[in-house]
């Protein structure tokens, strides 16, 4: 399976970029992020992505999932997240409201 490698030095843009198009063409789409900057940029991709795609009629969301990888011979864990397509109604775009509750943790 091949994986978007994102580094903590990634730009969210570019591959957020890289997201959408995939979507589009409908290729899997799946990253690979070692070090909590990387699963950072990451998320924000995701962020922007999303607000490429809704427009269009395509929302996504991600499934985090741990993975022991080696790096130049040392083990390491990365977190590889799969992007989930979801076909949305494009005149639809009224988002309603949460009605729960929020929960604060501490």
């Amino acid at each position: 399976m091949e994986y978007l490698k994102v580094s903590s030095k990634s730009s969210p843009a570019s591959v957020a970029g890289a997201i959408a198009g995939m979507v589009k063409d409908g290729v899997p789409v799946n990253m690979q992020c070692v070090g909590a900057g990387a699963v950072n940029q990451a998320i924000k991709a995701m962020a922007i992505a999303r607000g490429f795609l809704i427009p269009t009629g395509f929302d996504i969301s991600c499934s985090p999932t741990f993975s022991d990888i080696l790096i130049n011979g040392e083990s390491r864990t990365a977190i590889r997240l799969a992007v989930l397509v979801h076909a949305i109604s494009v005149n639809s775009m009224d988002v309603p409201e949460y009605s729960g509750h929020t929960v604060a943790v501490r």
